[in-house]
């Protein structure tokens, strides 16, 4: 077997730690090992070698649902509870070599922890971005290799290349295995549902959305991310456009909903 063969095979069988239980559908499907986050490695610099691929882990089931809420993120991957004034930020479709450093600049500002969803045909020509984003304390995940909007009728086989391919370009730049897999558009399907287990990631959405993407107007955005209320994983973008209005936003919302009592918590 070739070393990319082996270095693909490996890295969509993810990262074994302790025990899980997968949301599917109102029911708990108990699987074993789990996907629990891991100490990253550190993050490559732009002139080492790729590090060497994690253990070897068989699948887990596939989910029948996405997560959208904490509460669903706490029952798909055990851990400590969340908090009972917890929010998620999710940041989609980077890096960007302008608007991920004005968000990540923000973040810092109001020692907000995020994950960013990345695409993999962006880490690629923006390394450094991606690489910064690790260094800067975030989490990464999976947002597949190009963003296919029709993902879901996409055939089982492209749907593995896309996750795959990400999977290895995301973990050759920053070091890190995601653990958690963004649909494009939040888009599912049997087939998607089983790649995402076979690399040992928990799909993730979002139930507040302000549709930032669509270049509503700052006032827009803001307003439906100030409707945040305690355990929501909450949508925005530094990738695919201009995100000038989603920065400003972000720049009022955040303090607003810490002013309010919201805890940003990491995934």
């Amino acid at each position: 077997m070739t070393r990319a063969l082996s270095r693909r095979r490996l890295l969509s069988a993810g990262l074994v730690v302790g025990g899980a239980a997968l949301v599917a559908g109102d029911s708990v499907v108990r699987a074993t090992p789990a996907l629990l986050r891991t100490s990253p490695r550190p993050a490559p610099s732009s002139s080492s070698t790729p590090p060497p691929p994690p253990p070897e882990a068989p699948p887990m089931a596939p989910l029948t649902r996405p997560v959208f809420t904490l509460a669903e993120y706490r029952k798909a991957v055990p851990g400590p509870e969340f908090p009972p004034n917890a929010v998620a930020l999710t940041i989609d479709d980077g890096p960007h070599p302008m608007w991920t450093p004005k968000v990540l600049n923000l973040l810092e500002r109001y020692h907000v922890p995020a994950m960013f969803c990345l695409i993999g045909n962006q880490v690629l020509g923006h390394e450094g971005v991606a690489r910064s984003v690790v260094a800067a304390g975030h989490q990464v995940a999976n947002h597949t290799w190009s963003h296919p909007a029709g993902i879901a009728s996409l055939p089982p086989e492209k749907v593995q290349q896309e996750i795959e391919r990400a999977q290895e370009k995301i973990y050759d730049t920053t070091g890190h295995v995601p653990t958690v897999f963004r649909s494009p558009g939040g888009a599912v399907s049997p087939a998607v549902f089983a790649a995402a287990a076979h690399a040992r990631m928990t799909p993730v959405n979002w139930d507040d959305d302000p549709r930032d993407w669509t270049k509503p107007g700052t006032g827009a955005i803001a307003q439906r991310l100030l409707a945040a209320r305690p355990g929501d994983i909450l949508l925005c973008h530094d990738g695919g456009g201009d995100r000038s209005q989603t920065c400003a936003a972000l720049s009022t919302v955040i303090p607003a909903l810490q002013a309010r009592g919201l805890q940003f918590v990491a995934l």
